[in-house]
C-alpha cells in the first residue's frame, strides 16, 4: 500500500525539480514543512519558487504579501494556460503574478478562485489532471529555479490530482495517529490510481515526515513504531517535536533559519537533513 512508485528521470541535469508536500488530513504542519523545506534550499544556495495550490493560501500568507484584493494568482495562470478557456482568459502575466520575498523566494500565491478549478476545467477535451504540469512546461520553471515546492490542499480532488502528476517527488507530513495514517493510505490510493491511468511518470515517495510529535507522551512512540511498519521500506525523516519554536517563526511569517538563537539550530538541522536526503533521492 506504501510503495513507492518510480518517476521518469529527468533528462537534463540542469532542470530543477519539482516537489510536493502532501496529506489528505489537515492539520499536519503540512504547509508549515514546505515553507521550512523552501527556505532550507534557499540556505543551501539553490534559487527557489513556490506555488500554493491550496485555496485557503496559508502557505501564501507565510510569505507576508501586501494585501491586494485584485491580485491574480495561480488559479489565472492555469486557466490561461487552456487554449479551451480563452473565453475565460484574463490579462494576466506570470511575471506580475510572482512575488519576490525578502529573502530570496519567488511564490506564486494562491487565491479563493482556486476552489472553482474542477468546475471551470470540467468542460474541456484535454486532460485535466496534466494541467499544472503543462504550465510548468509552458513557461520553462524547471530551467529557472533549482526547485520548485508545491503545498497542496487537504482534499482528494483534481487540485491534488493535477500536483502529483506534475511533481518529481512527493514529502508526506503526518501526525503519529491512525486518522493522519489514514489520509496518508488515502494519497498513496490516488498516486497509484495515477500510475494505472499512464497517463505520465508517477512521483518519487521521498518520505514521510512525522510532525507534532509529543515526546511526553508515553504512547506517541509505540504509535509512531506500529505506523512505520506499515510504510515498509519508505523513508522516514526523523520526527519533529511539538516546539514552541515553531508557533514564535510562524507568529512572525519567518522560517525557523531567520533566528540565530541556538533554539533554532536542531530545528535548522533536521531541515537541511531533509533537503539533503530528498536531493539524493531525486538524482539517483
Amino acid at each position: 500500500m506504501f510503495s513507492f512508485f518510480k518517476s521518469e528521470q529527468v533528462s537534463s541535469k540542469n532542470q530543477g525539480r519539482v516537489i510536493a508536500l502532501m496529506n489528505q488530513k489537515g492539520g499536519v504542519g503540512k504547509t508549515t514543512m514546505a515553507f521550512n523545506l523552501a527556505h532550507a534550499f534557499l540556505h543551501q544556495g539553490k534559487k527557489v519558487l513556490c506555488i500554493d495550490m491550496d485555496p485557503q493560501g496559508n502557505f501564501s500568507s507565510l510569505f507576508d504579501m501586501p494585501h491586494d484584493e485584485n491580485r491574480k494568482n495561480i488559479h489565472h495562470l492555469l486557466i490561461n494556460s487552456v487554449k479551451e478557456l480563452k473565453a475565460l482568459h484574463t490579462p494576466t502575466f506570470i511575471n506580475d503574478v510572482i512575488f519576490k520575498s525578502e529573502e530570496g523566494i519567488d511564490l506564486i500565491p494562491s487565491g479563493q478562485e482556486l476552489s472553482g478549478f474542477e468546475l471551470t476545467v470540467a468542460g474541456i477535451n484535454g486532460a485535466r489532471q496534466l494541467i499544472l504540469k503543462k504550465f510548468i512546461e509552458k513557461f520553462e520553471l524547471r530551467s529557472q529555479y533549482d526547485v520548485i515546492i508545491i503545498d497542496g490542499p487537504p482534499t482528494l480532488g483534481l487540485l491534488v490530482v493535477n500536483i502529483l502528476c506534475a511533481v518529481d517527488g512527493v514529502l508526506y507530513p503526518f501526525v503519529p495517529d491512525r486518522f493522519s495514517e489514514q489520509g496518508l493510505k488515502n494519497i498513496q490510493q490516488v498516486v497509484q490510481d495515477i500510475a494505472e491511468m499512464e497517463i505520465t511518470s508517477t512521483p518519487k515517495n521521498l518520505g514521510y515526515i512525522p510532525n507534532l510529535f509529543d515526546t511526553r507522551r508515553k504512547q506517541a512512540a509505540t504509535d509512531l513504531e506500529q505506523i512505520k511498519v506499515t510504510l515498509g521500506e519508505a523513508t522516514v525523516h526523523e520526527a519533529f517535536t511539538n516546539k514552541v519554536q515553531f508557533g514564535k517563526s510562524l507568529a512572525q511569517r519567518k522560517s525557523v533559519f531567520h533566528f540565530k538563537s541556538n533554539e533554532y539550530k536542531d530545528l535548522q538541522r533536521q531541515f537541511v537533513a531533509m533537503t539533503e536526503t530528498v536531493n539524493k533521492e531525486l538524482h539517483s
